[in-house]
């Protein structure tokens, strides 16, 4: 039998979600064999996967919550690949967000919440687009490749958060977590259910962020100069420069830009669900974003989708520990699945795969 691979002509079409779900089934197949080697049941883990990530309310709205950050991110990291820009620093940008809203709130704690709000989201997103514009820098002056230094401001960012809750801005009254004062009530984001009673749970008014950001970067890519520019320039840096369309400057706009988003989410995460800064805001959100962003192809509708079910999937791998006693581990190896085999199963929508016989095609010719 000889295989043959062939381009296709057309696209798959209908066939496309056929293969995605094939993946994912593929994904979670080979993450029950995990469960089954660690010496838990394969079957009954997928079980409690499921219905911790989707089989109650509370188990939904968790989910919802954890994909807020993480589809900002993913938009922050999606505007630079977009350029094929691989902004690696989500994780990085997310932490900066987060101390610069911190210093807003602990600053000018006396500001009314119509005040003290937008001031700790403008000093997210500036903090946050300066953190990103470090790699822009040093791969247009020197450069530099970005995938290597955004990844490492990774580290330094979460290191520059740590320092600040176990140092300087540490409460004294927190016997000795290391965690800041809690922000006044004017600097946290209030939650939905005050409004519209307790059925909505934690959620709170950082989910209108989502649509709002998700809008304005389908726009901005659709509608205006600079997004088609952008796109164009994607195709590579000498056709971009052979056009006289400005690379270094949209360098620079798409790795600012997503920083400071990924800087908002950092601002949310820490105003409306700690309403504090701790080291605990850092649990991967950064990094999912950039699985997230893969997966989703780079679009706004299916980034929130994908945003979606990867956070319920976390939900879900919470109760599996607490049921199975499974590590922590086992959330990124299903992201890391998902996506080697999603990436894979792309192959089948541009090729066609299909098994010959020599001796029956030389007996027809």
């Amino acid at each position: 039998m000889t295989l043959i691979v062939r381009k296709r002509e057309e696209p798959i079409g209908w066939g496309a979600p056929v293969i995605y779900l094939g993946a994912l089934a593929v994904a979670l197949a080979l993450c029950a064999g995990l469960l089954a080697l660690y010496g838990k049941p394969a079957l009954g883990g997928m079980a409690v996967l499921f219905r911790g990530a989707f089989g109650q309310p509370h188990s939904l709205l968790d989910g919802l919550l954890k994909a807020i950050p993480i589809f900002l991110c993913s938009i922050g990291v999606a505007l630079s690949f977009r350029m094929q820009i691989w902004n690696i620093g989500a994780e990085g940008q997310f932490a900066l967000g987060a101390v610069g809203a911190t210093w807003a709130a602990l600053t000018f704690s006396g500001l009314p919440g119509p005040l003290l709000l937008p001031l700790m989201l403008c000093c997210a997103f500036l903090l946050g687009g300066a953190w990103g514009l470090i790699p822009a820098a040093l791969r247009l002056r020197l450069g530099v490749n970005e995938v290597i230094t955004s990844l490492m401001l990774n580290y330094i960012g979460v290191l520059v958060l740590e320092y600040l809750v176990f140092g300087p801005w540490k409460d004294p009254a927190s016997f000795g977590f290391p965690m800041t004062a809690e922000f006044p009530p004017g600097g946290q984001i209030g939650r939905l259910s005050a409004f519209f009673g307790p059925a909505f749970g934690k959620l709170h008014w950082g989910l209108l962020a989502c649509p709002l950001v998700g809008a304005a970067y389908a726009v901005f890519l659709s509608r205006t100069r600079l997004g088609f520019e952008l796109t164009a320039c994607g195709e590579g840096e000498r056709v971009a420069r052979y056009a006289a369309m400005p690379y270094a400057m949209l360098v620079a706009l798409v790795l600012g830009v997503g920083g400071g988003v990924a800087g908002m989410a950092g601002c949310i995460e820490a105003s409306a669900t700690l309403g504090r800064l701790q080291p605990t805001i850092m649990v991967g959100y950064g990094y999912t974003a950039i699985t997230v962003a893969w997966l989703a192809r780079l679009k706004p509708w299916p980034i929130a989708f994908t945003a979606y079910l990867l956070a319920a999937l976390r939900v879900g791998v919470e109760v599996m520990q607490l049921e199975l006693q499974i590590p922590a581990a086992f959330a990124p190896i299903l992201e890391g699945a998902i996506l080697l085999c999603v990436l894979a199963a792309q192959f089948f929508l541009g090729y066609s795969v299909r098994l010959r016989d020599p001796a029956r095609a030389g007996a027809e010719s």
